[in-house]
C-alpha cells in the first residue's frame, strides 16, 4: 500500500503544542511530525474507543508480544517478557531510570549538546551532571573518548542517546563497544534512549545498545517506544526495558515514586498497531519521505547558504545546522527568523551548544519548502 505522506493535515487550531503554541510562525522545532498515523495504529485505536469505556487498563499479554516481536524481527534482538516495564513516556521514564541506578549526589554522563529534558531528567533524580562533549571534526560529530573515560572513573551512571539527538548521529557498533566497555570497567550502568531507533534513512540499521555484547545486556536499560517513529508521542507510550532483575525492581519502585505506574490504554492499543507488519511497511515510506526532504534541505543550504554547514542526518528527522557564523548569537537569531520570517526553528542553546540550530523535516514537501524560504531569507539576512 502507498502512503501519501505530501497529505497536508490541518493541525492549527488543534490544541497542537506544534502548530498554536505560536500561531502566527510556521512550526519546524518540536520533535513532532505533521504525517497523519499508519492507518493500523487509527484502526488499533478506533477498535478500542468503540468499547465506549475507559477505565484503567491492564497491560495484556499480546502488547509484550508485540514489543517483543518488534526488537526481535526489526533489531536481531531476543528479550524476555518479564524484562519489559510500561511506562508513560521517556521523559519519566529516564527519570526513574536514573533515581532506579543512582543515588543524589552521584554523576550522570551526558554527551552534550543533548536533548534538552535530559538535563532535567538529572537534576530530578538529584544527580550532578557530567558533560562529555562531542567533538565536530571533519563534518562528522565524534565522541571525545579520554575525557569519556576520565568521567567514568566517578560517573554511576552513562545517559545514552542512541541515535543522538540532536546531532543525527548514527553510533557506530564499534563506537558503543568502546562506550560499553569502558562503562564495565568503571562500573557504570548505561541508560539507553532508543527512542529515535527505527527512524533511519532507507538501507541504513541503527544497533541497539543491548545487542553488541551479552555483558552490555546485564548492564543496560534501554527504552522502546512507538511515539517519535510513529508519531504517536500524545499518547505517551513507552517501555523500559532491563535483563537485570535487581535493577529491575528497582526501576518498578522509583517509577512508583514518581506515581508513573498508570498506563493510557489508548497507547497500549496504539503500540500494538506501529509494532505490526502494516506498521512497518507504513515507517519504511516515511523513512524514505524523510530522507528525500534531508537532500532538498541539504542541497538549498549548500546552493544558497554555504556558510552554514549542515550536519550529516544518519538518523532522526532532526537535522543539525552550524549557524556559528551568524552575526548575532543563536537565541537571538532564533527571535529574529520568528518575529520577522514567522518559522519557529530551535536554536542550540537548549541543548547546551549555542551556535547551532535544529530543523524537524518530518513534513510534507509542501510546509518544508515554505519554511527553508522562509529559514534561508532570514539566515541569509545575518551573515
Amino acid at each position: 500500500m502507498e502512503y501519501d505522506f505530501d497529505e497536508v493535515i490541518q493541525r492549527r487550531g488543534t490544541d497542537s503544542v506544534k502548530w498554536d503554541r505560536l500561531p502566527e510562525a510556521l512550526p519546524l522545532w518540536v520533535a513532532d511530525m505533521d504525517f497523519k498515523a499508519a492507518p493500523s495504529i487509527i484502526d488499533a485505536i478506533r477498535r478500542k474507543t468503540e468499547q465506549g469505556v475507559f477505565g484503567y487498563s491492564l497491560v495484556p499479554e499480546s502488547y509484550f508480544d508485540a514489543v517483543r516481536w518488534w526488537l526481535s524481527h526489526r533489531h536481531g534482538l531476543e528479550i524476555e517478557r518479564e524484562w519489559i516495564v510500561p511506562i508513560g513516556g521517556l521523559v519519566p521514564a529516564a527519570t526513574a531510570s536514573i533515581m532506579a541506578a543512582a543515588s543524589p549526589g552521584d554523576e550522570v554522563i551526558v554527551q552534550t549538546p543533548a536533548y534538552n529534558c535530559f538535563f532535567n531528567n538529572v537534576r530530578n533524580a538529584g544527580c550532578k551532571l557530567s558533560e562529555n562533549k562531542l567533538i565536530y571534526k571533519d563534518r562528522r560529530w565524534q565522541i571525545d573518548f579520554p575525557d569519556f573515560e576520565r568521567r567514568a572513573r566517578t560517573a554511576k551512571v552513562f545517559l545514552l542517546c542512541n541515535p543522538h539527538n540532536p546531532v543525527g548521529r548514527l553510533w557506530t557498533e564499534e563506537e558503543l563497544e568502546r562506550m560499553g566497555d569502558i562503562c564495565l570497567k568503571y562500573g557504570v550502568e548505561v541508560i539507553s534512549d532508543e527512542i529515535h531507533i527505527d527512524i533511519v534513512p532507507p538501507g541504513s540499521e541503527c544497533t541497539p545498545f543491548a545487542r553488541v555484547r551479552p555483558e552490555f545486556l546485564q548492564n543496560c536499560i534501554f527504552f522502546n517506544s512507538p511515539t517519535k517513529c510513529f508519531n504517536i508521542a500524545g499518547l505517551h507510550i513507552s517501555n523500559m526495558i532491563c535483563a537485570d532483575p535487581q535493577m529491575r525492581k528497582a526501576l518498578v519502585e522509583a517509577s512508583a515514586r514518581i506515581n508513573h505506574t498508570d498506563i493510557n490504554q489508548m497507547g497500549l492499543a496504539a503500540l500494538q498497531g506501529a509494532f505490526c507488519p502494516e506498521g512497518e511497511e507504513w515507517l519504511e515510506q516515511a523513512n524514505a519521505y524523510i530522507h528525500r526532504n534531508y537532500l532538498l534541505l541539504k542541497e538549498r543550504f549548500e546552493r544558497e547558504l554555504p556558510e552554514l554547514d549542515v550536519s550529516p542526518l544518519e538518523a532522526t528527522y532532526l537535522v543539525w545546522v552550524d549557524c556559528r557564523k551568524l552575526t548575532v548569537p543563536s537565541a537571538e537569531a532564533q527571535k529574529i527568523l520568528i518575529e520577522k520570517e514567522k518559522v519557529w526553528i530551535n536554536a542550540g542553546d537548549i541543548y547546551g551548544l549555542p551556535g547551532f540550530f535544529r530543523i524537524n523535516i518530518a513534513c510534507p514537501r509542501q510546509i518544508l519548502e515554505e519554511g527553508l524560504d522562509r529559514i534561508i531569507r532570514g539566515f541569509g539576512a545575518l551573515l
